[in-house]
């Protein structure tokens, strides 16, 4: 397959399955994709839908049962694990729904951890710049346990960016956070994306979410189709961000 310069993600009649006892499952029909660089991507889907299957795959976390999918040049679908972590380490951020933070760790080496793992001078300077971008200046020496569940999450973006990446996956990002947290969050998320031009792919089941990105698919029993274009982009307000400079 060929991937042109300005597409960061290209997948080809992917398709995934998984065997219960005597028979198969399908979690994804046969699917092709495109992404381009610097675009924002929502997911969309009720719970079982088969967005979360497809982002790990275009993540690199699960292979596909057939098909095709490829991160910039690198052809996940024949990588091995170790392949895959290298490519991720390389070009790819996370964010998920339940924060995922090392619970022994500061908030600061929480956001360091990614950069020192790639081995990326300079993290503890990435990581203090990060966390004043999403407001967590004064609490860097912070453990999670010390921390709201929006504090964790904006720790958990300012982890997500430390390395640069190509492109950021999110995983219901606002999900385990209440309304006004949620919108604070989002606001931040877009900001630091606009801020970057990292290319985004989130999942979500909030419509409201997804309309902030520029283009959204939609998928019903493992089926992809597009739902909406981004003639219906909402610009990011940034009113409920804090501490953005």
């Amino acid at each position: 397959m060929q991937v042109s310069s300005d597409t960061i993600l290209k997948v080809n009649d992917l398709t995934k399955s998984v065997q219960l006892e005597d028979k198969s499952l399908s979690l994804l029909q046969p699917t092709d994709l495109t992404v381009n660089a610097g675009e924002t991507l929502a997911i969309v889907g009720s719970s079982g839908s088969g967005k979360t299957t497809l982002l790990s795959i275009l993540a690199g976390l699960d292979l596909p049962s057939s098909g095709e999918v490829y991160l910039k040049t690198h052809p996940l679908h024949q990588l091995n694990e170790e392949q895959r972590s290298q490519v991720r380490a390389q070009h790819v951020g996370f964010i998920f729904q339940q924060f995922l933070l090392v619970n022994s760790l500061t908030a600061l080496e929480n956001v360091m951890l990614p950069a020192e793992l790639a081995n990326i001078e300079h993290a503890v300077e990435r990581g203090q710049k990060l966390l004043e971008q999403v407001g967590l200046g004064d609490r860097m020496d912070h453990y999670p346990g010390q921390l709201s569940g929006g504090e964790q999450q904006r720790v958990a973006i300012a982890r997500a960016f430390i390395t640069e990446p190509d492109i950021l996956f999110a995983d219901e990002p606002t999900g385990n956070l209440d309304t006004k947290t949620g919108l604070t969050i989002t606001d931040l998320l877009f900001e630091l994306n606009k801020k970057t031009g990292t290319t985004l792919v989130l999942v979500t089941h909030d419509p409201k979410l997804a309309a902030r990105c520029q283009r959204q698919v939609e998928m019903d029993s493992g089926v992809l189709t597009d739902a909406q274009s981004d003639s219906d982009f909402v610009e990011p307000s940034t009113e409920n961000v804090a501490n953005m400079g």
